[in-house]
């Protein structure tokens, strides 16, 4: 078993909280979110990435050019402002609101527009409180020469705004185009060119 096979591992047991003889899983997670939470702002550089092989599958290098970010976004609906019109509490319309994207797809826009120089490559999920939830995001430096250099990475110098317009992993996710079959013929070209038809 190589390396990242035991890395992962111990992250999925972090995740889990899982005791084991002479290794307490959940006390590991509890003061890595403990570190997380206190950090000074939403959106944080950080040296290197906390779950090395999931990042290395979305494509990170260790070089020039290459950060990664963690962010923190508030769990929930978000703030809805109270109607304030008299109606009834029943139609009131404040309970029970969802978003229309994904708390990761926000981490990602955030951590673009702090980052105006980035584009985002990729992002994934590192941890939750009962408070907020963490994920870590790959950014690719456009302008860098070792990125225009790269074989793998040099695409993403010529591409403006991944994840404003939903190209990401998380993007495509929650446009609904990682599905196929029945049930998802009118999420292409996009949701809005099939007047919303899909959801």
């Amino acid at each position: 078993m190589n390396a990242y096979k035991h890395i992962q591992e111990t992250l999925q047991k972090e995740y889990s909280g899982a005791k084991e003889a002479g290794t307490d899983y959940k006390k590991l997670m509890r003061d890595k979110l403990f570190q997380f939470r206190n950090q000074e702002e939403s959106i944080t550089k950080v040296e290197k990435p906390s779950n090395i092989p999931r990042a290395r599958s979305l494509g990170y290098k260790a070089k020039n050019g290459v950060i990664v970010v963690r962010a923190k976004v508030r769990k929930g609906s978000g703030t809805t402002p109270r109607p304030r019109a008299a109606r009834r509490p029943k139609r009131m319309g404040i309970n029970k609101r969802t978003r229309g994207k994904s708390i990761q797809r926000i981490a990602e826009e955030r951590a673009a527009r702090k980052y105006p120089n980035c584009e985002v490559l990729n992002s994934y999920f590192v941890g939750q409180d009962g408070k907020c939830k963490y994920f870590e995001i790959i950014l690719i430096d456009r302008d860098h020469p070792e990125m225009k250099a790269d074989k793998d990475l040099s695409w993403i110098c010529n591409k403006r705004g991944r994840a404003f317009r939903g190209l990401t992993s998380a993007g495509k996710k929650g446009r609904g185009l990682m599905y196929k079959g029945k049930g998802a013929e009118q999420v292409r070209p996009s949701v809005n060119a099939s007047h919303g038809h899909s959801k």
